[in-house]
């Protein structure tokens, strides 16, 4: 892939062989986005399992302190009362049979697709669609449920979804450019505290293999994980 000047620029003050703690990569990042718009933050993890054991495949979701930045379009898959909780609290689109059919259509202008348990007979044949996009609903990630209206809120609100890809790699926007470094730093522990606590028991030898942080257009900083949560967050917010 070929690079622009500035990319270069940015590359060339980064060590790429050392791992920093998460308050300087923070600043390194935010030092080194040169993008006329807010780029976004994204931390990607390298994680010593094998995707291809069901048993170690790490997905879940979780609520960042400070939020993402970006506001997600979610379309709720309900009927009835469960429809209209999903409408009043904010969802995007809402529908059964009718929603499914759009889909299937190829209208995928979403980021979150939340479904109430009797409504995934139908929503399952949708897998071909939903599937590869990351984006069909599965009760350990909190989008098949019959609370509809909490976890439209809850991912309207900062919450995201994680999931390992085929070769182990879990990848997440923290924030913004533009954010305090102190929020990118609790959003960057609260990832890596996530991720360590949901270590599949049958991975064995080192899981944390690397972690980078980047913004949209520049170049990746390497992370060291054990530095010090405390430290960081008193560094960033001094």
């Amino acid at each position: 892939m070929k690079h622009g000047k500035k990319y270069l620029q940015a590359l060339s003050q980064v060590d790429r062989e050392s791992a920093v703690g998460v308050t300087e990569a923070v600043e390194r990042v935010k030092t080194l986005a040169s993008a006329k718009f807010d780029e976004t933050v994204e931390l990607a993890v390298r994680l010593g399992v094998d995707p291809r054991r069901a048993e170690q495949i790490v997905r879940g979701t979780l609520s960042l302190p400070a939020g993402t930045g970006k506001t997600n379009r979610i379309v709720v898959f309900a009927a009835g009362e469960a429809a209209q909780a999903a409408r009043d609290a904010g969802a995007d689109e809402v529908g059964a049979d009718d929603l499914v059919a759009r889909v299937a259509g190829g209208f995928l202008d979403f980021d979150v697709a939340i479904a109430t348990p009797d409504m995934m007979g139908k929503v399952g044949g949708l897998g071909r669609v939903l599937g590869p996009r990351g984006l069909m609903p599965n009760p350990k990630t909190g989008t098949v449920t019959v609370d509809v209206a909490r976890a439209v809120s809850e991912f309207k609100g900062g919450r995201v979804e994680y999931r390992t890809d085929k070769v182990g790699n879990v990848q997440l926007r923290v924030g913004k450019v533009s954010f305090a470094s102190a929020d990118l730093v609790r959003n960057v522990h609260a990832v890596i505290d996530e991720l360590v606590r949901v270590k599949p028991s049958s991975a064995k030898g080192r899981y944390l293999l690397s972690v980078t942080l980047s913004s949209t257009m520049g170049p990746g900083v390497k992370i060291d994980p054990a530095s010090s949560r405390e430290a960081d967050e008193a560094l960033a917010s001094a």
